[in-house]
Formats: C-alpha cells, sequence, structure tokens
C-alpha cells in the first residue's frame, strides 16, 4: 500500500510541478495589443490628409481629413474627421461630419455622423448625413436636417439644395419657428 500511496504522491506532484511551469511560461510571454486603425485593405492609407481646387467661375474649395484610405479600384477615398472649406463667389461655407467618402471620378462628396455646415452669412445647417453632386452642383440629404438663422428654426425630414438654380428645398413634415428679435 505504500507503494501505491508513493506512486500517487509522485503523479500529483509531477501534475503540479507542470501546471506550475506552464503558468510561470505564459506569464513571463510578452502580450502586445494592436493600437490604431484596424488594416484595412486599402491601396493607400494617409494622415492628415489636404485637397484643393479651384473652378473656372472663381469658386474654390478645400478638404482636410486626419485620416485618408484610398480605395483606387473604386475610385474612392474613405475619410476620417472631414472639414470642408468653399468659398464662392459671394460667400464661405464650412463643413465638418466624422467620415465620408469622396469619389474621385465623380468628385462627388458624401459626408457622415455628426454633419455641420456654416456659412459666413449666419445659416448652420446639422444633419447626419449629407452629399454634394458635383455635375449637378447639388447638394443634398434624406435624413433629417434643422437650420438655424437670425431667430429662426426650420426642421425637416430632408433637403435638396440646387447651386446652378439658387433653390432650396427642405421636405417634410416641415416645423418652422421664428423668434422676434429685439425691439420688434
Amino acid at each position: 500500500m505504500d507503494r501505491v500511496a508513493r506512486r500517487i504522491l509522485v503523479i500529483v506532484a509531477l501534475f503540479v510541478l507542470i501546471v506550475a511551469g506552464i503558468l510561470v511560461a505564459r506569464s513571463r510571454t510578452v502580450r502586445t495589443e494592436v493600437l490604431g486603425p484596424r488594416p484595412s485593405s486599402a491601396d493607400m492609407s494617409l494622415k492628415e490628409v489636404q485637397l484643393q481646387e479651384e473652378s473656372a467661375g472663381g469658386g474654390r474649395w478645400q478638404l482636410v481629413a486626419d485620416q485618408a484610405s484610398v480605395f483606387d479600384q473604386e475610385g474612392r477615398t474613405a475619410l476620417r474627421k472631414v472639414t470642408v472649406h468653399v468659398q464662392d463667389r459671394d460667400r464661405t461655407w464650412t463643413i465638418v461630419g466624422e467620415e465620408g467618402d469622396f469619389f474621385k471620378d465623380t468628385k462627388n462628396l458624401e459626408l457622415r455622423r455628426n454633419v455641420v455646415l456654416t456659412s459666413d452669412d449666419g445659416l448652420r445647417l446639422e444633419t447626419s448625413v449629407l452629399r454634394w453632386q458635383g455635375a449637378e452642383r447639388r447638394m443634398w440629404t434624406d435624413a433629417p436636417v434643422k437650420l438655424f438663422r437670425e431667430g429662426t428654426v426650420i426642421d425637416g425630414t430632408a433637403l435638396d439644395v440646387r447651386m446652378a438654380d439658387e433653390a432650396t428645398t427642405v421636405k417634410g413634415p416641415v416645423r418652422a419657428t421664428f423668434r422676434r428679435g429685439q425691439g420688434q
């Protein structure tokens, strides 16, 4: 019986030593965490991107993004933390969004997540998606919009701006609130 007890004791001791050795070995290995964005299938990734263009009509725009991923086959550049400055003959706009896509061939742009447009004449527009179609000179969204200007607030379910026609349509149901200025 002593022999059986010794064998069991030796087996238990070996088991304990093996488990302790494995635990010590694992605790000493260095674990690395990947920091930064996930690897993507983009053809090129860039940080701090700046694009500029001037039109024949005297207008110009500048796009600035913290990060860009270029997908050549799609003709698309995915953007992060985007700011667009637009200068037309009569006014200027600044548009910001958390992410977006720029399409190289058409020069169309889509901005998403917390999109805010401000103009030098006091207009402010807030929405979750805003699109620009270069060929038609059209800015639009099918997402709810909120427009602010000099005490006026307009809420709608969509927006369509045709620059060539100087026409803006807020689709609805639309709710407009007008606040009287001082002295009126």
